[in-house]
């Protein structure tokens, strides 16, 4: 009886810290979930040390391989996180009212996928004292100061926007002061949309544009369109088409998890045509830059198209996965009402898409430093060192705790209650 007593105060409290009208686990199962994650997290973070304390030495990169695995990762998971500035623009921007059912896990997904990728970059400087110098002595001819200056000031927007969902929080709600700040933070979010669009646009188009400035590179080198090469472009579209497919499987792999409907189908489904749309126009512009690069840039530099795909590794099956199977395929898929009816067309499709975006990233800057330059290089290839891999696990682990945490202690969800009432009905 006594330890029924004691354990009641506890289940209160915890349950007065959760939102209003909606079922959580206990706090046990909620503790065996994070627990191993933690482990996670912890494990990269002393490899993240050691890169620090004690050098560079600890990865596999070198002077050919300059960033290696990280930046692959770290260009895709920015990709990724684009869902957040395009759910907001098409919610705040375009009025698309439907998407306010998961502009706030948009957020929270954004929020992780760009600090974990600036905290990862940090480390694959190797210098993170000496960040402040990008700041106070910028290269102001280098696209990587654009993209510095835009991301810093974007993860700033998205850590603004990520304060309202913390104090929607019950017990934070009951501080007047905290009520009234979120209150006006609220009111301030389709500026903040607007800011993090033009912000996005920019960084997400100058990581692209930087690969295709390289000429020394003529792999990845593309003619300019105005003031910009043409993979600034076809950067922006392809974080675009795959930020909302990326915002619905998280949303699908949460209700699977959680064992709960969070969201209406249509709101997937409209994430899904979004998603279709914008791919479509991708495959388009991307075959059209690919045939022109294979017919006129690549030659006029000297390197036939047909020399970069002559290694099984990197044959012309790329090319064509990418375009076709990650590509046009899931695109056909999603405009289809019938099939974007249908979950496993639906979800399957936004997973190529994802794989899609990866494979892109990973064409654009690992198959870009592997192949030679000039007659006497010799190609390279690269594994990456546990260190390495424990460092990006960490930014997975940091991002699944943060994500559990908000969705146990904020509404990510404002449809999950009324769901659950319709469901018990």
């Amino acid at each position: 009886m006594d330890n029924k007593l004691k354990t009641r105060p506890i289940v209160a409290r915890e349950a007065g810290l959760m939102p209003r009208g909606v079922e959580r686990t206990s706090f046990t199962n909620f503790l065996f979930w994070i627990l191993p994650w933690t482990a996670l997290l912890c494990f990269g973070v002393y490899a993240i040390y050691l890169c620090l304390a004690d050098g560079l030495w600890h990865t596999n990169m070198d002077n050919r391989f300059a960033f290696g695995l990280w930046i692959f990762l770290d260009l895709t998971v920015i990709a990724l996180g684009a869902g957040a500035f395009f759910t907001g623009f098409l919610l705040y921007i375009l009025r698309r009212k439907e998407l306010k059912a998961v502009i706030n896990s948009a957020v929270v997904i954004g929020l992780i996928c760009y600090s974990g990728a600036v905290s990862i970059l940090m480390v694959d400087v190797g210098q993170p004292l000496r960040a402040w110098f990008t700041f106070w002595h910028p290269n102001t001819h280098s696209m990587l100061t654009e993209v510095t200056f835009c991301l810093t000031c974007y993860l700033t927007v998205l850590i603004i926007e990520y304060i309202p969902i913390v104090l929607k929080n019950r017990q934070l709600r009951q501080i007047p002061k905290f009520l009234v700040f979120e209150f006006e933070l609220h009111k301030l979010m389709p500026v903040l949309a607007g800011i993090g669009t033009f912000l996005s646009f920019f960084h997400q188009g100058s990581l692209g544009g930087l690969f295709g400035v390289l000429r020394g590179r003529p792999f990845a080198f593309r003619e300019e369109l105005g003031i910009w090469p043409s993979t600034f472009f076809l950067f922006v579209l392809s974080a675009a088409a795959a930020g909302p497919s990326f915002v619905m499987l998280t949303t699908w792999l949460v209700q699977k998890i959680s064992k709960k409907q969070l969201v209406k189908p249509e709101v997937m489904q409209f994430l899904g045509k979004v998603s279709g749309i914008l791919l479509i126009f991708y495959i388009m512009l991307k075959s059209v830059d690919t045939l022109i690069w294979i017919n006129s840039t690549s030659p006029s530099e000297g390197f036939p198209a047909f020399e970069f795909y002559a290694r099984k590794s990197f044959g012309t099956w790329i090319l064509l996965t990418e375009i076709i199977a990650f590509g046009l395929v899931p695109a056909l898929m999603l405009l289809n009402k019938k099939l974007r009816a249908r979950p496993v067309f639906l979800y399957g499709a936004g997973l190529l898409v994802c794989c899609g975006i990866m494979l892109n990233r990973f064409v654009m800057t690992i198959q870009t430093l592997a192949l030679p330059t000039l007659p006497f290089d010799e190609f390279m290839s690269y594994i990456p060192s546990w260190e390495e891999a424990a460092a990006f696990l960490a930014v997975i682990a940091y991002g699944v705790v943060l994500y559990s945490f908000t969705f146990r202690y904020a509404t990510l969800f404002p449809q999950e209650r009324e769901l659950q009432q319709i469901q018990r009905g």
